[in-house]
């Protein structure tokens, strides 16, 4: 017998809501409501697991627990007293508290993140005699706190790491994408999973891990060793276990589709096929060293250009990489006619180099820096 639904937010970084949003949809969740910075639904404790297994653009999955008016620091220390809290966190857990505040009288984030820690603590070590503590390292739970105009609401994490950290990863490279941007960059490319999928920056090799393993309907989740969740004192070890089973046993690479990656070094292609290796990959991309100059796609293939090539000051001078773009811009048009491109850009003086006409413009975040991704039909 299950109880009334509860109300989780998957969180993204900016501009990637509409992924998302689609794909909680596809993953048939109830009262999906797409938001600035990521998408509520409601379900059961099984469904956020379901989302922390297979959502590849969010970051983390948070559940609402109680919303109250917060005046005072009186009035947030009662509301947070009112939450049991013996749910989600052992006497002898940890936890941590992040706080956001705006338009509201408590605007002092670390006052109201001590205020919120205060009532938790104080209601477990007047129920058994014992506290938790705060670790902000590795917490068995995050707490987070969001005041606006004075109404609190209080959210805890199902997640526990970054869901960006899938797992797989044993290669870092210079300037890495997060997988769950790269996920996302994939899905926008409207990439068809059946077209060849091609990088000729592929460093890392994350995108085409990404869309390798979106093509093959393996869980991004599934390489993870635990979540956020797992610490709850009322966690159902056994079910979740049959969940992650069902999980890790679905998907199959599609025998014929072509992934192929390019990297101008060699000790960069070998770090590479470790996180192939890593994704359970191997055998299925086909990795290269070569540059720009060594793309060369074959004819009639109408594949899909995805790539974060080098730009500005995350892995050099601007000035320095013209020729790179514009050198890569011509190989598109001659080699590339009918081809899809989805290229991240970060400097616009490259992409007036790379000289190809786009149809769509998406402003993205990668990281701190702010970037486009680069939509065209070559």
């Amino acid at each position: 017998m299950t109880g009334p639904n509860e109300v989780f937010f998957a969180m993204c970084a900016p501009g990637l809501e509409p992924v998302l949003h689609d794909e909680i949809r596809a993953l048939r969740f109830g009262k999906v409501e797409r938001q600035v910075g990521g998408v509520h639904f409601e379900g059961q404790l099984r469904d956020a697991r379901q989302a922390n297994l297979w959502l590849r653009s969010a970051v983390r999955v948070l559940q609402r627990v109680d919303r109250f008016e917060a005046r005072d620091a009186d009035a947030l220390y009662n509301g947070v007293s009112a939450v049991d809290w013996s749910r989600f966190l052992r006497p002898e857990g940890t936890l941590v508290v992040d706080a956001r505040s705006r338009d509201s009288a408590l605007d002092h984030t670390l006052f109201i993140e001590q205020r919120v820690k205060d009532a938790i603590v104080d209601q477990f070590r007047a129920r058994t005699g014992e506290r938790p503590s705060v670790d902000k390292d590795s917490p068995e739970l995050g707490v987070f706190v969001h005041l606006y105009r004075d109404r609190c609401t209080l959210l805890v994490d199902t997640t526990g790491d970054s869901l960006h950290k899938r797992g797989w990863r044993r290669f870092q490279g210079r300037a890495p994408l997060a997988e769950t941007l790269a996920a996302a960059i994939v899905s926008m490319s409207q990439w068809d999973r059946r077209a060849p999928l091609l990088d000729p920056f592929c460093g890392s090799g994350t995108l085409l891990i990404e869309g390798a393993l979106a093509a093959a309907g393996i869980a991004p989740g599934g390489f993870r060793e635990r979540f956020g969740f797992e610490h709850w004192p009322s966690h159902d070890a056994q079910e979740w276990q049959a969940q992650r089973d069902v999980a890790r046993s679905a998907g199959a690479f599609p025998s014929k589709l072509i992934v192929r990656g390019w990297d101008a070094s060699a000790d960069v292609v070998e770090s590479a096929r470790e996180n192939v290796a890593a994704a359970g990959l191997d055998g299925h991309l086909e990795l290269e060293v070569g540059d720009v100059q060594d793309f060369a796609p074959r004819p009639g293939w109408n594949a899909w250009v995805v790539t974060n090539p080098p730009y500005g000051e995350r892995v050099g001078d601007a000035r320095r990489l013209t020729p790179l773009y514009r050198a890569f811009g011509q190989i598109l048009a001659e080699r590339c006619r009918g081809y899809h491109l989805a290229l991240l850009s970060g400097n616009e003086l490259l992409e007036e180099a790379l000289g190809v006409k786009t149809t769509k413009v998406v402003p993205l975040k990668n990281g701190a820096l702010d970037c486009r991704l680069l939509l065209a039909t070559l």
